[in-house]
């Protein structure tokens, strides 16, 4: 890697980096919080999906509504439980922040509108094979993929002037998950969506692993001190996700943001309990506009000048 990168052996315990981090010895109630919030998050996957194929609900429906449930629970979070209260949107950040979300979700619809005729010609309504069987596959399957994209959009100069827009807030917090090019969303999503139409996995499992992406999309992105030790070698966190998104080069790997089983597989796993970043955003800050240029942000993959390429694995 050589975007973000630093040496961090032992833990980071700078007095002024975290409010959340002093809160861990905090009363029972916020102790309790840190330790229900994700289960609670993953039981309203698995009950939401259950309600939403025993009821026949309209998929398009149930993924919207349920994203905006998940978007003001970690919100919410984000207050009670927060990593680092430095970190919270100021005024002009949530303005910023509410257009880049619109872009995002034009982006993300228009992504399903490019893939909608191919799955709807090969996705089958029904499971060819047990849905317990075909949401595992699924979600393997979309993670794989989405990992691919996410680490090319490091390693190659192009597809970086797109991600790139994503990593210029010098906070991680929920409002700002939604800071992305709408050509980088549109690519991510296309790509992750044709894979699973084409493999034929069913619209169920599909909705099913949809749910999830898009719960653990948001939650990774938290601004919100919830550790869940051993499970990080298996699931992606919050943890682990500023880490991706640090200034320094050599913790910046961690391109899942659903499951860690790629990251480990392909050696760009770099977290271990303890390690936190001392500093996220770009390592080299003038190389795309602020956050509040967004104009600017669009128009950057056309500028004459290129950024370097984000964080490269080892």
């Amino acid at each position: 890697m050589d975007e973000r990168e630093r040496s961090a052996d032992g833990e980071i315990c700078s007095a002024d980096f975290s409010v959340g981090r002093k809160g861990m010895v905090g009363n029972s109630p916020t102790r309790f919080l840190r330790a229900v919030a994700y289960p609670i998050l993953l039981l309203s996957v698995v009950s939401v999906s259950a309600a939403a194929l025993w009821l026949k609900w309209d998929p398009a429906w149930v993924g919207s509504l349920f994203l905006i449930g998940v978007i003001a629970y970690l919100a919410l979070l984000e207050r009670l439980i927060p990593y680092d209260r430095n970190w919270h949107p100021v005024k002009d950040e949530w303005r910023w922040y509410g257009i880049y979300f619109l872009l995002t979700m034009a982006g993300s619809g228009l992504a399903q509108l490019l893939v909608a005729l191919a799955v709807g010609l090969i996705a089958p309504e029904e499971p060819a094979r047990h849905l317990w069987v075909e949401i595992p596959g699924a979600l393997l399957a979309g993670s794989l993929v989405s990992y691919a994209v996410h680490r090319l959009g490091h390693r190659s100069a192009l597809l970086w002037r797109l991600h790139g827009v994503h990593h210029v807030p010098e906070k991680v917090n929920v409002a700002n998950n939604g800071v992305n090019h709408v050509l980088d969303i549109v690519l991510a999503q296309s790509l992750v969506q044709l894979t699973l139409a084409l493999v034929g996995f069913s619209r169920p499992a599909v909705l099913v692993v949809g749910l999830f992406v898009a719960a653990q999309g948001y939650f990774v992105h938290a601004n919100i001190e919830v550790r869940i030790g051993p499970l990080n070698h298996l699931l992606a966190s919050p943890e682990q996700h500023r880490l991706h998104h640090s200034t320094d080069l050599s913790e910046a790997g961690h391109y899942g943001s659903d499951l860690s089983c790629w990251d480990h597989l392909f050696g760009s796993f770099t977290w271990h309990a303890g390690r936190e970043p001392a500093a996220v955003g770009l390592h080299d800050p003038t190389a795309f506009p602020g956050t509040g240029e967004i104009l600017a942000a669009l128009l950057h993959p056309w500028r004459h000048r290129r950024p370097e390429p984000g964080p490269r694995p080892k």
